[in-house]
């Protein structure tokens, strides 16, 4: 059960990380961090988090421990190593993995957790940069209901919509589905901007019209002025798109199902990365779709 003198370890402290940290030490909470590279996590620090040494002395510290890593190898890593979380942390532990990740190996992690006696939550998020730094994020939840209103008020120092969608792995599917709509919406966005420069229109008045009409989303509202300016700066990571839509492809196909668009959208991404934009903010596709023009 979360009480204010839970001890808070947070494992990943990248682009989202870093502020969805910061958001749970500005409600109150102690927090103990790791991540790979100590330089990542130096304003944590300096803000008050304790830097621990290993996954293994975060787990033994922390009855509380989120994790939002890069890829599934990470996180299969970072919860089933000799060093790993599974091993180190205490019975009566809650563990929330907000990496986008696989549904297989969310419930993977929930079945050995309660092997242990612990609890396991999939948590991965929506919102970017942006809503990570305002604590607006959207948070998809999979795991026991306990479990989750147990935790609720963490999520709520991070998120705006939160929602518990079922059990382990139903978290991971949820956020498929939003990447998988995301996917084709991103070609949508960056042809409509290449088409308005051919024009001659303006893009940025377009945008005024066009975002608060049917073709409004959060990609045109959000990334497509970050077009316009040339800012490629990331706030969701190109390979960590790929890395997505790899996941949901597969999932996709394992249920039979045809997802054309989200292919598509892969594709093209991966035509974008070998271009050197893997480190690249996602809308860095506009790059590729305006030489193609």
């Amino acid at each position: 059960m979360l009480t204010k003198d839970a001890r808070i370890g947070f494992i990943g402290t990248g682009v989202m990380g870093s502020s969805m940290a910061k958001r749970i030490m500005q409600a109150g909470y102690s927090m103990s961090i790791y991540t790979r590279t100590k330089q990542k996590a130096e304003a944590l620090i300096s803000a008050g988090a304790d830097w621990e040494d290993s996954i293994a002395d975060l787990a033994k510290k922390c009855t509380i421990i989120i994790t939002m890593v890069g890829y599934p190898s990470d996180v299969e890593e970072v919860y089933f190593s000799d060093q790993g979380i599974l091993k180190n942390a205490s019975k009566g532990s809650y563990f929330i993995d907000m990496t986008t990740s696989k549904p297989k190996l969310a419930i993977q992690i929930a079945k050995e957790s309660e092997k242990k006696g612990c609890l396991a939550l999939d948590a991965p998020v929506s919102g970017g940069d942006i809503g990570a730094k305002n604590g607006k994020l959207t948070i998809m939840v999979g795991g026991q209901e306990q479990a989750f209103h147990d935790v609720l008020k963490l999520f709520q120092a991070m998120g705006e919509n939160i929602i518990l969608q079922g059990e382990a792995g139903a978290g991971q599917h949820t956020k498929l589905a939003n990447q998988i709509t995301i996917a084709s919406n991103m070609i949508g966005v960056c042809e409509a901007i290449a088409y308005a420069k051919k024009t001659g229109l303006d893009p940025e008045r377009v945008l005024d019209s066009i975002t608060a009409g049917a073709a409004g989303s959060w990609s045109l509202s959000n990334l497509a002025p970050r077009m316009i300016k040339g800012d490629y700066a990331p706030g969701f990571y190109v390979k960590h798109f790929i890395k997505d839509m790899k996941i949901a492809l597969e999932s996709a196909e394992e249920l039979g199902l045809s997802t054309p668009g989200l292919a598509l959208s892969l594709r093209l991404y991966q035509e974008l990365e070998a271009n050197g934009e893997a480190d690249s903010g996602t809308q860095a596709l506009i790059k590729l779709i305006s030489t193609q023009q």
